[in-house]
């Protein structure tokens, strides 16, 4: 369990604590350090607790543990584990070219709770849609993939900055940094997750798994 809910953990029942102190003995919030008592107990404390579950629910979102606790996303977590190196995400992840515990995030920095406003309210969408409404069969993103997510660790590396593909035109590199051609793009790094063709791969077994 992670240090910061143990943290929340303990600031709410410090807070139960006091509360039960305070039910027991109503007449204590007579005096001047009783009401201050009687106020931290019920709203600094509380307040305390609250921001410190979200802090600590925020950095856990990031897991990929947590991303593939959702029952949609248990094929894209199977594809991470595809043994063939034309999957990128696969490739990425079983060689830890992004962390392991975070790939998800990794290459979705943009998604939901860390993007933009729209993208914060397609999260609470996502969530009405889950528990209330109707998953559908197949799911998109809302808009094309952006080379930023592959740019913040591609950019600068040797491989990336001179790699024959990358460099075969003049003009190719740079409208990869512009993100005006795509690195998904047809004959380039276009098999992704794939996950509607599972069942016709092998999968890479994890060592200890």
């Amino acid at each position: 369990m992670h240090a910061l809910t143990f943290a929340v953990a303990g600031v709410t029942l410090i807070g139960f604590a006091l509360a039960l102190v305070l039910m027991a003995r109503p007449t204590f919030t007579a005096a001047p350090l009783g009401r201050i008592f009687a106020f931290a107990a019920l709203f600094v404390i509380p307040l305390f607790a609250v921001v410190l579950g979200v802090s600590d629910h925020i950095e856990n979102s990031k897991r990929t543990s947590f991303c593939l606790s959702c029952h949609t996303m248990e094929p894209y977590g199977r594809s991470l584990l595809v043994d063939d190196r034309s999957y990128i995400p696969a490739v990425h992840h079983q060689n830890h070219l992004v962390p392991s515990e975070s790939t998800c995030f990794t290459c979705h920095t943009d998604y939901t709770l860390y993007g933009d406003v729209s993208a914060k309210m397609r999260g609470l969408r996502h969530v009405y849609v889950y528990y209330l409404g109707t998953i559908p069969a197949r799911i998109k993103l809302y808009k094309p993939y952006n080379n930023r997510e592959c740019l913040h660790c591609h950019r600068g590396a040797r491989s990336f900055e001179e790699g024959a593909t990358h460099t075969i035109e003049k003009e190719t590199i740079a409208k990869i940094k512009s993100n005006q051609l795509s690195c998904l793009s047809s004959g380039c790094h276009e098999t992704v997750h794939n996950v509607h063709n599972l069942k016709d791969v092998s999968m890479w077994k994890e060592e200890g798994k």
